[in-house]
């Protein structure tokens, strides 16, 4: 069979839209709606640009709606549009092809601005005459291209956290001999005193601190984060934003001081010329005009004025010497780090998380219940414990020109709450945080860690982990780690024990006086009867209880110990005791003649209270853990 012949010829052109009249309406809907400013002529755009891909003809608008960015309105439209269309033209008129004179729509992308280039010409054109005939020229031209909105340097709002931190950083590079970065926990000291907002509190209701602009500052590119732990340092642009801070800063402090100069020179001018005003000489001088009644009424009236006029003040050089002597005290105590009876509140710390996030509505119900029992409390973060009580110095109300009140002193009070409802519970033991939390709970300083456990009704019976289970972790905690458990049964029951915790610590250090002293040194301080008056101050406390901070040798070792199965922290401080790291640990096991005796070489090592044996098993797990090159079995 022969092959068939093969047909050479242009390909005949098909229309570029079998739906020119509409495609002819919703350009000029378009069109109208840019001139207007109108956001809808994208809304027009995407219609044409799906008309034009639909090949088949449409027959009125209300079938358009089969396509895609076509909504009822614009179809309605359509319908009103061909409705007058066939007003004018007929019934028959086609629709499927423009009627003659009207030339088919060609999309370009400068057909729009040669139009108003256009209009606007013949708007020149006929309100200035024959004058200006270049100004038709000139309008015609096509537009520039606009730019966007020149990019601003972002500079941080005075008394701000990213104002407070570039300061604080420019500050320190004009220091000689400084190292060029500064550590999280120096920059929120030396940057506190020039922030209206804490560094370390978030302000109630929120979980942000003015910590959280330094993201913004390192993302904007200002400031430099390096290093674990992290040091903080100027970048180019953070240098010049910083230099021009420093410079209005330092405009606004010599104005400030020309000020006070003003008032103290006008002060001294009121004092050393006063205005004295001698209200007898007008009796002097009228007392030939008037009789000796008219004298005796002003001398009467000048008695009872007198007599009405406030007794002169007088100081007394003993009560200014007692004040004198109390502000001294006062002072020398505020050096000393003492905080005396009547000079601070007792004041209960909620930690943030247990405020905001998760179920809003329950544990909002907390606050609502602690505030109904006007029990003084702050919202704040805690890097371990979920409730701990401070003592906070007093403070005389602060002028009304300063910018913040000034710092107080805060003590942290050796009670620290772990607040864990039962499902909590359940899931902090499956992921291993339930003996984390209690060995971060040792070692945060705090010599009476109290576990608050609700019960929550039936919750524990939908666990994953068997009642059973819960309850003997809960006996664990008392028995074996010495905490004290309060269980109670709803979160209104857990309001009322810290109110009543809160009572009872105002009660009991009403007439103490505490004593502030670093974290290391545990007897620092005198101690009253059975109760410790010398404490650690907040900020030391937060900052220690850090769960991310950089960790010694030693405090590594110790959690890979406590990775063991049945190796608790209290074994792991007797291990540690006697091998500081794991150097010393392997050099004592190379130092032993034989297996055996690396096998047992721990298990005499004495722990806890009752000073009891480690064992021979669990001996045996370390030294497989430590001395086995190959898997273990």
């Amino acid at each position: 069979m022969p092959p068939e012949a093969v047909r050479l010829g242009r390909k005949r052109t098909l229309p570029s839209c079998p739906n020119p009249l509409f495609l002819q309406w919703l350009t000029e809907l378009r069109d109208q709606a840019v001139e207007k400013g109108k956001n809808s002529h994208f809304v027009y755009q995407k219609a044409i640009h799906s008309l034009k891909k639909y090949p088949l003809p449409l027959m009125s608008g209300k079938e358009a709606n089969i396509l895609q960015n076509f909504g009822p309105g614009i179809c309605k439209i359509l319908d009103k549009r061909l409705e007058q269309y066939y007003q004018d033209n007929g019934p028959d008129a086609p629709i499927h092809s423009l009627p003659s004179g009207v030339k088919h729509y060609v999309p370009d992308s400068n057909n729009l601005e040669s139009s108003k280039a256009s209009t606007s010409a013949k708007e020149l054109s006929g309100s200035s005459g024959g004058q200006n005939k270049s100004r038709p020229k000139k309008a015609a031209e096509p537009k520039k291209a606009r730019g966007g909105p020149k990019k601003r340097n972002y500079v941080p709002q005075k008394g701000s956290g990213g104002y407070a931190v570039l300061l604080t950083l420019y500050r320190h590079s004009q220091v000689p001999g400084n190292n060029g970065f500064m550590f999280k926990n120096e920059l929120m000291v030396d940057a506190q005193p020039l922030c209206l907002k804490s560094f370390t509190v978030p302000d109630l209701g929120s979980k942000y601190t003015a910590w959280s602009s330094v993201s913004t500052l390192t993302k904007r590119e200002l400031v430099l984060k390096t290093h674990s732990p992290a040091r903080y340092c100027l970048t180019e642009l953070g240098q010049t934003v910083a230099e021009q801070l420093e410079s209005e800063e330092r405009e606004e402090v010599n104005e400030e001081e020309e000020e006070e100069e003003e008032e103290e020179n006008e002060a001294g001018k009121a004092v050393n010329h006063p205005e004295m005003v001698d209200l007898t000489q007008d009796d002097r001088d009228n007392a030939s005009d008037h009789d000796d009644d008219a004298n005796d009424e002003r001398q009467k009236a000048a008695g009872s004025a007198l007599a009405t006029r406030p007794p002169p003040v007088i100081c007394v050089n003993e009560e200014v010497d007692d004040w004198n002597e109390l502000q001294a005290s006062e002072q020398e105590a505020a050096a000393s780090g003492i905080l005396l009876p009547g000079c601070y509140d007792i004041v209960l710390c909620v930690d943030f998380i247990e405020t905001t996030g998760g179920n809003t509505v329950r544990k909002q119900e907390l606050v609502t219940e602690l505030q109904k029992n006007r029990v003084t409390f702050d919202i704040r973060k805690l890097n371990v414990g979920d409730f701990l009580w401070i003592a906070r110095e007093r403070t005389v109300d602060s002028d009304a020109g300063q910018a913040r009140p000034p710092a107080v002193r805060e003590l942290v009070l050796d009670y620290i709450v772990e607040r864990k409802r039962m499902d909590d519970l359940c899931g902090s033991i499956i992921d291993g945080r339930f003996r984390e939390q209690k060995f971060r709970l040792k070692r945060c300083g705090l010599h009476k860690p109290i576990y608050l456990v609700e019960e929550h009704g039936s919750a524990a019976a939908h666990l994953s982990l068997p009642e059973s289970t819960l309850q003997q972790a809960i006996v664990n905690t008392q028995v074996v780690d010495g905490f004290f458990v309060k269980r109670v049964q709803d979160v209104k029951e857990s309001a009322a024990y810290l109110t009543m915790m809160t009572r009872y610590l105002q009660k009991l250090y009403q007439n103490r006086t505490l004593h502030c002293r670093s974290r290391e040194l545990e007897g620092d301080g005198p101690k009253g009867d059975n109760v410790s008056c010398s404490l650690i101050s907040f900020t030391e406390f937060n900052h220690g209880a850090v769960k991310s901070k950089s960790q010694t040798v030693r405090e590594v070792f110790a959690r890979q110990l406590m990775q063991i199965s049945g190796l608790s922290g209290d074994k792991a401080a007797a291990i540690l005791e006697h091998y500081s790291c794991v150097n010393s640990l392997m050099e004592a096991y190379a130092r032993c003649s034989s297996e055996a005796e690396k096998d047992k070489l721990l298990s005499s090592i004495r722990y806890g209270k009752l000073k009891r044996n480690l064992g021979p098993s669990l001996s045996h797990s370390v030294y497989q853990l430590y001395c086995t090159k190959g898997p273990l079995s």
